[in-house]
């Protein structure tokens, strides 16, 4: 693949000697102009990536609030279609920052795939993360979206082993994505020396950069894992943020964007503050 808007992104951390910010917001949370308002906000804030979840009713790897998140996004209208069209209308305003959309198969396969990447292209979407292909599976999409030009991003996590990690990474591109907790999004939080551990062993197995995501919750711990890693991933924390300035029926109140994007800088703050690694 020539070289993409992740490469170029990773370059410049490099260039940098700093970590990068990855943060997950769903596609239509809690309604398409707040999550446009949102998007459209984030590169400013300071994300260095954004992870776009494409709405699911049953997102099995998730935990409530990312759960939650995608059943606003479903009750306000969004599907796979307009997450795409999100992406596009984005794109009329940033042509740098790199979009990964994240989420599971079967909307893609219902959509068909062929049509599904060739939308994805058109609107500039740069990378995929299909949580429930398994290596095994990437004759479906991880090899199509290869060609068509469009990273494609595995998980690996602590139970990972040294057999099974060579074929994860093989067809990998962009960036590894390592869970640093096993269980859902949200929950505990990894210790820094076990991500730092993780990443090394990682790196014996791929030169792709690697980013560390669950479990992150407050600047402080994205920076102490941008310290170790290529980049920290933040979405339930973000994800709550949408949560809490939600009124009782559900309505995004004045000043959500706000405060999300708020957040965002606080992360960004932390991990651009960050002992880069190999640092003295």
């Amino acid at each position: 693949m020539p070289e993409t808007r992740i490469d170029r992104r990773f370059a410049v951390l490099r260039r940098e000697n700093r970590g990068g910010l990855v943060v997950f917001v769903t596609a239509g949370d809690p309604d398409p102009r707040t999550s446009a308002e949102i998007l459209r906000g984030l590169p400013a804030a300071g994300a260095d990536f954004i992870e776009l979840g494409m709405p699911f009713s049953d997102p099995m790897a998730d935990g409530p609030a990312i759960q939650m998140s995608s059943q606003r996004a479903l009750k306000s209208g969004a599907t796979l279609k307009t997450t795409l069209e999100l992406v596009a209308d984005f794109r009329q305003r940033d042509s740098e920052t790199p979009i990964i959309l994240m989420g599971y198969y079967n909307p893609i396969y219902i959509f068909g795939v062929d049509a599904f990447l060739s939308e994805a292209k058109a609107a500039a979407v740069d990378g995929l993360i299909i949580v429930d292909l398994p290596p095994e599976e990437e004759n479906e999409i991880c090899l199509p979206s290869r060609m068509a030009g469009i990273d494609f991003i595995y998980l690996t996590a602590p139970t990972t082993d040294e057999i099974r990690l060579p074929r994860v990474v093989k067809n990998a591109s962009g960036f590894v994505y390592y869970v640093s907790i096993t269980g859902i999004t949200g929950t505990a939080s990894a210790r820094i020396e076990d991500v730092r551990k993780a990443v090394e062993r990682l790196h014996r197995h791929t030169d792709l950069p690697i980013a560390v995501g669950f479990g992150i919750k407050t600047p402080e711990q994205a920076a102490g894992v941008a310290a170790v890693a290529d980049a920290a991933v933040v979405g339930s924390a973000l994800i709550g943020k949408v949560t809490e300035n939600l009124d009782e029926d559900g309505k995004a109140r004045p000043g959500l964007t706000n405060a999300v994007l708020d957040f965002t800088a606080e992360l960004a703050k932390g991990v651009r503050g960050a002992r880069v690694k190999g640092a003295a």
